[in-house]
């Protein structure tokens, strides 16, 4: 976190750090610059399989030809993709073999890029303190090369990393400065980004109003780009907040089984199963816990599949949390609940002891017990 809070306070002294969008933000559409090359002419909303099928096909061409640089971008493409769809040892191996191709031609951008993409990755499968080191690399070999594109989406995902973390403080100022900058430049996708990651940290620090208004205002900014995966996410921190606060479960489900439709055309593996877990969460605090049961065991085996840590650790808790309310033994959820704890604090989520413990004493099983991580605390 050292590193990249030092990354994290070079950029507020610079400016001009965010992509220009090309036309590209809300007076326009949004736009998907990791598709490069022969790929440069795919949305932001196409489907990732034929993403993923275009990819191999002109990473093969490339290939063939022996152009490195064509083959660090197309595999770029096909790491992206093998990424969302949650297919990880692929993507794993799709971008190092782009980084390899970018260093080889001597393509110091290309290399950010691939770079960038190994680290959303890493923060993907919960390996915070490697995705602030690749991401971090990916800013610095973005400046160098001077691909401001690339580094304004590796200075994004270093806040959403920290964000994810659970250190506000730290990634708060970042994320307003990206909007700023994202509103200015008119790019769409990441203003999309900046407002729900902002919203998110309000809505975690009780301030539902105000995050109601960001992730509405998200919502609108991503329909007007023709952004449909930023629009799933938003109506997904919507129907959250709309449950939490109003408790309208009705239209939090609705709102959910709307996102729902685009992240299963698009084949959004990831967003799908958090958009899953949202509607356990909606079905928890209403009390439906036979319902809320199932569908927390549902996207856990979908976070399984993907070998997603974070969410198959918070569908754990949410599965936990229900069928204590079904009459499960409390002393096997206080245990299940303390090894959750140790397993959140593993994977670096700083609200981790909090959750699981005001779980516990919502649930009446407290104390938790005291596992390894919590001997050497």
């Amino acid at each position: 976190m050292r590193a990249a809070a030092r990354t994290m306070s070079e950029v507020r002294q610079e400016p001009g750090h965010v992509e220009d969008g090309g036309g590209g933000g809300p007076r326009g559409k949004a736009f998907a610059p990791e598709y490069q090359g022969p790929l440069g002419s795919l949305s932001v909303n196409s489907s990732l399989t034929d993403v993923l099928e275009r990819g191999v096909e002109e990473l093969r061409a490339a290939e063939a030809a022996g152009e490195r640089r064509e083959v660090a971008r197309c595999g770029l493409a096909v790491a992206e993709a093998c990424r969302r769809l949650g297919r990880i040892d692929e993507a794993d191996r799709a971008w190092k073999a782009s980084y390899r191709a970018a260093r080889d031609a001597g393509d110091v951008g290309a290399m950010a890029w691939a770079m960038w993409s190994g680290g959303t990755l890493a923060r993907q499968r919960g390996a915070l303190a490697l995705a602030y080191r690749l991401l971090g690399l990916a800013a610095e070999l973005g400046k160098r090369g001077g691909d401001i594109v690339v580094r304004g989406y590796s200075l994004a995902g270093l806040a959403e990393t920290g964000r994810i973390q659970g250190d506000y403080q730290a990634v708060g100022e970042l994320h307003e400065q990206l909007l700023a900058e994202a509103r200015r430049r008119g790019e769409a996708r990441h203003t999309v980004w900046a407002l729900e990651g902002i919203a998110q940290m309000h809505r975690n620090t009780g301030s539902y109003d105000k995050a109601l208004a960001l992730f509405e205002e998200a919502a609108e900014t991503a329909a007007r780009a023709e952004d449909r995966r930023g629009r799933a996410w938003a109506l997904r921190g919507i129907a959250d907040v709309l449950s939490v606060r109003d408790g309208d479960v009705e239209r939090a489900l609705a709102l959910l089984s709307e996102a729902e439709v685009a992240c299963r055309e698009m084949e959004l593996s990831s967003a799908l199963a958090y958009n899953h877990k949202m509607r356990g969460n909606v079905l928890y605090r209403a009390g439906r816990y036979e319902e809320a049961r199932d569908t927390y065991a549902g996207a856990l085996e979908e976070f399984r599949a993907m070998d997603e840590p974070r969410g198959t650790a918070l569908s754990r808790l949410g599965l936990a949390k229900a069928l204590a309310r079904l009459g499960r033994d409390p002393e096997e959820t206080a245990a299940e609940l303390g090894e959750l704890r140790d397993t959140l604090d593993r994977i670096g989520l700083r609200h981790a002891r909090d959750m699981t413990e005001k779980a516990a004493a919502e649930l009446g099983v407290g104390p938790l017990p005291t596992g390894e991580e919590g001997v050497r605390r």
